[in-house]
């Protein structure tokens, strides 16, 4: 990259900024996709998936197969959701436990949500990843500054 280049990126602007708490929750609900990160047997695997995310916790919808079997064998997960633009982007990652719902008034709850499968199959199963942590970050996209 040229000097030029270089230069034209303002050296004020911090290209990474850390989010705090709420803005992770107001991220995560401006979108609708992300991906559930699971582990078993030293084996990880990764699904995109559709999400609802209600302020303090993330609700997915499943069916019975290799999500929830792995889910059941190992409820530790990570959630990740970004956007970007040709500026910009952003990231956020929940860790934490997800559980399927079992009690009826939860279930009712979940279905009063906008939650809803985006393909034509049946999800009978809904799943709540409660965190234990959660974090995300802002990027400013621009020219990789010069090597010295």
């Amino acid at each position: 990259m040229s000097a030029h280049h270089a230069a034209s990126v303002p050296t004020s602007v911090n290209p990474i900024v850390t989010l705090d708490t709420e803005e992770c929750w107001s991220l995560l609900a401006s979108a609708a996709l992300g991906r559930l990160a699971v582990s078993v047997a030293d084996s990880p695997d990764i699904f995109p998936i559709n999400y609802y995310a209600d302020g303090s916790s993330v609700l997915i919808r499943t069916a019975q197969g290799s999500k929830l079997l792995e889910l059941t064998i190992n409820s530790r997960v990570a959630f990740e959701v970004d956007s970007f633009t040709a500026t910009d982007g952003w990231s956020v990652v929940v860790k934490g436990t997800a559980v399927a719902l079992e009690k009826q008034k939860d279930i009712f709850a979940a279905d009063d949500t906008p939650l809803t499968p985006w393909i034509p199959t049946e999800k009978e199963v809904y799943v709540r990843i409660t965190p234990s942590e959660i974090t995300g970050r802002r990027f400013v996209f621009g020219p990789e500054p010069d090597r010295p």
